[in-house]
């Protein structure tokens, strides 16, 4: 129980000392760049907006309406790019002849910018749910296939063989030292997948939806509404920060469940 504890002191600290890094860069880029305090707005703004203003509860009603719109969002791209990437990683890793057939084109799809497959997506899936998991998951499933590919292929191969010597099948070896074996890469996967699933979701939502924090935002900036704006950008990114967090805690609770 202590070694969990500080464990946990030290994630709070880190995370503390992210934050402080992320403030002084912050008001120093405003500074460097001599950003005008009517567009650009520092830590101490958004603090007045969401907490201390006198429609400070409207406000911060507003914002986290638009933050939880967005992390539904979040949730069905990354879902549905972590499903993809598992299995597709699974079958790869099973059929050689599987990955070589479709691998390519699954590369071709990656080079082609998001922004410009949106407009084919929006008129295949239309404008709801659907259209907001493709692009988040669009967004998830290639660095994510890519790094669980490389996890299941990490595993010994003097294991593997052992598996094979008492008579275990292909399909064995995969089940019982693969899939364990690739248990890092795939919490790696998962922490590098957020903040691309909330960047599919912004996406979907300014380009599609017309809800959550994308679509709040331009909305914003097109009616000079900075300290909305400003907010919104600070909202999700710490978002995304704690959500990388809990992973990376859960990730070191099941390492130490599993002696590891």
């Amino acid at each position: 129980m202590g070694g969990v504890l500080r464990s946990g002191v030290r994630r709070l600290a880190g995370l503390a000392l992210s934050l402080a890094a992320a403030g002084l860069l912050w008001i120093g880029l405003l500074k460097v760049f001599d950003v005008s305090s009517y567009v650009g707005k520092g830590p101490l703004d958004v603090w007045s907006y969401l907490f201390l203003d006198g429609d400070a509860s409207g406000n911060r009603a507003l914002i986290m309406g638009q933050l939880g719109q967005t992390l539904l969002d979040a949730g069905l791209g990354f879902t549905a790019g972590m499903l993809a990437a598992v299995a597709g990683a699974c079958i790869f890793t099973l059929f050689r002849g599987v990955e070589q057939a479709l691998m390519p084109m699954a590369m071709l799809l990656r080079s082609v910018p998001l922004v410009a497959l949106a407009p084919m997506i929006i008129l295949i899936f239309g404008r709801q749910e659907a259209t907001v998991a493709a692009m988040g998951g669009i967004v998830v499933l290639f660095p994510a296939l890519v790094t669980i590919m490389l996890g299941l292929r990490s595993a010994s191969p003097a294991m593997l063989e052992v598996v094979q010597v008492y008579g275990g099948s292909r399909l064995d070896a995969f089940r019982k030292v693969a899939l364990p074996s690739s248990a890092p890469a795939f919490f790696t996967a998962l922490r590098v997948s957020i903040p691309g699933a909330l960047t599919g979701a912004l996406l979907a939502e300014w380009l599609a939806t017309g809800q959550g924090i994308g679509y709040g935002i331009v909305s914003a900036v097109s009616r000079a509404r900075y300290d909305q704006v400003w907010a919104g950008v600070v909202v999700v990114t710490l978002a995304s920060i704690l959500l990388y967090t809990l992973v990376s805690a859960l990730e070191a609770a099941v390492q130490r469940r599993s002696g590891t």
